[in-house]
C-alpha cells in the first residue's frame, strides 16, 4: 500500500475502531441485573433517599423492593429506576377472595403513582409452595385478580406473577431432564404457566447456585463461580448442550421445566442470586473472597449474553436478574450468619463493583485475596453426569 492510500485508510480504521469500542461500551451499559432492597426496622437503618444514592453511584436502574409500603415506593418517584414489587404471601387469600380488595391495593400503591413511579411488576406471593402450602390454590386466582385491577386502572405496562423455589423443580442434572415436581405441576405450575403465556408475563424464580453447590460435592467450586477452566464443564447427554456454569444449568433446568408443561417461549427472571460473603460454621466457601468472584463473574456473563444468548437453550431467556443489595435483603431460612449482600448495612461497599464492567478488586490485598482463591479451585475440578 502506497502513502496517499495509507493517509486514507488510516482515519477510516480509527473511525471503524473508536464505533467497535463505542458498541461496546453500549453492550456493558446494557447489562440486565438489579438488586433486591428492604428497608428493615434495625437501629441506623439508612434512608431511602441514602439508599437511592448508592444505587446511582452504582447505575442500578431496576429493584425488587421486598416491603413496598407507600413511603418507600413514594421514595423513588422521579428516579426512573424500574420497581418489582414482591407482596408478602400474607397477601395471597386476601387478594383471591376479594377483588375489590386487589384492586384498592393497585389502584394505591401503583396507579396513584403513576407516572412518578416506574412500576413495571408485581410479585405476588414467594416460595409459596414450601413456605405457605396451604395457600397454594389461592396464588392464580389472586394473580389474577390483581391482573385485572391493573387492567381496569389502564396499567397495561405492569404484569404479575408469583415468585417460585428452584427446589419446585426435580433436579438440576441434566437441565434437559428437568421438570416440576408431580404434586404441583399440574395443580399449581400448569394453570400458572397458562396465565402467564396468556398476559405476556414473566416466570419469576430464585436460582442460587451456592445452594446447590452446597448440597451436591460433585460440584467444583469454580463451576459454580463462573471460573471457567479448560475441563470445567457439563455435557447434557440428550442435547449435547456444552455448559460452563452451575448459574446456566439451573436457568435451563427451569425453561425445560416450562417446556415439559407445554410453555417453551415465557421468558424467565431471576428474581434472587448472589453468593454469601460470611457464613455459619461448616460454610467455608462463604467467604469475601468468593462473594466478589461469583458477582463478577455474573456481570460479566450476563455482558457477554447480552450480544449472545442468555442460555444455551433459548435466546433472551433472562431479561433480568437481581442480586442482593445489603445482607439483610437474603431470603430467611438460608442460616442466620450467612451476609449476602454486596453491601454492609451502612451502604459502603464490601468490594468495587462496577455494574458496566463487573467487580474489581478494592485493593492489592484483595487482589492477592482473589488470585490464592484461584488456586483453591482445583480441590473438586472434575465432574460427570
Amino acid at each position: 500500500m502506497n502513502k496517499k492510500n495509507a493517509h486514507f485508510f488510516l482515519p477510516l480504521v480509527l473511525v471503524l475502531l473508536t464505533a467497535t469500542i463505542s458498541g461496546q461500551k453500549s453492550v456493558f451499559a446494557r447489562i440486565p441485573i438489579g438488586v433486591n432492597y428492604a428497608k428493615h426496622a434495625h437501629g441506623g437503618n439508612p434512608s431511602p433517599a441514602a439508599v437511592i444514592s448508592a444505587l446511582r453511584s452504582m447505575r442500578i436502574d431496576r429493584v425488587r423492593l421486598l416491603v413496598p409500603d407507600l413511603d418507600l415506593i413514594q421514595a423513588f418517584s422521579y428516579t426512573g429506576i424500574s420497581l418489582l414489587l414482591c407482596l408478602h404471601n400474607s397477601y395471597v387469600p386476601r387478594f383471591a377472595s376479594n377483588e375489590s380488595e386487589a384492586y384498592t391495593w393497585v389502584r394505591d400503591h401503583v396507579a396513584s403513582r403513576y407516572p412518578r413511579i416506574r412500576v413495571v411488576m408485581l410479585s405476588l406471593g414467594s416460595n409459596v409452595l414450601t413456605l405457605s402450602p396451604d395457600l397454594a390454590e389461592f396464588v392464580l386466582p389472586a394473580v389474577q385478580n390483581v391482573h385485572r385491577a391493573l387492567r381496569k386502572l389502564g396499567l397495561r405496562h405492569v404484569s404479575v406473577s408469583t415468585t417460585a423455589s428452584f427446589e419446585a423443580l426435580t433436579s438440576a442434572f441434566p437441565p434437559s431432564g428437568a421438570q416440576f415436581h408431580q404434586f404441583a405441576a399440574q395443580s399449581f405450575f400448569a394453570p400458572l404457566l397458562d396465565f402467564l403465556s396468556a398476559t405476556n408475563s414473566s416466570f419469576l424464580v430464585d436460582i442460587c447456585p451456592y445452594d446447590l453447590f452446597r448440597t451436591d460435592p460433585e460440584i467444583p467450586i469454580g463451576f459454580a463461580l463462573f471460573q471457567e477452566e479448560p475441563f470445567s464443564f457439563r455435557d447434557d447427554p440428550v442435547t449435547g448442550i456444552r455448559y460452563r456454569n452451575l448459574f446456566d444449568v439451573m436457568v435451563d433446568a427451569v425453561i425445560n421445566g416450562m417446556a415439559a408443561l407445554g410453555h417453551d417461549d415465557i421468558p424467565v427472571v431471576v428474581t434472587e442470586t448472589g453468593w454469601p460473603s460470611s457464613g455459619g460454621p461448616g460454610e467455608p466457601e462463604a467467604s469475601l473472597v468468593y462473594a466478589e468472584m461469583y458477582n463478577r463473574g455474573l456481570v460479566r456473563h450476563l455482558a457477554e449474553s447480552v450480544s449472545r444468548t442468555a442460555s444455551p437453550t433459548r435466546r433472551d431467556a433472562v431479561p433480568e436478574t437481581y442480586i442482593y443489595l445489603q445482607d439483610e435483603d437474603a431470603k430467611q431460612g438460608r442460616g442466620a450468619e450467612a451476609r449476602w449482600g454486596i453491601l454492609y448495612p451502612n451502604l459502603t461497599k464490601k468490594y468495587e463493583f462496577d455494574l458496566s464492567r463487573g467487580a474489581r478488586a478494592a485493593d492489592s490485598c484483595a487482589v492477592a485475596a482473589v488470585t490464592a482463591a484461584a488456586l483453591l479451585l482445583f480441590r473438586r475440578s472434575f465432574f460427570f453426569f
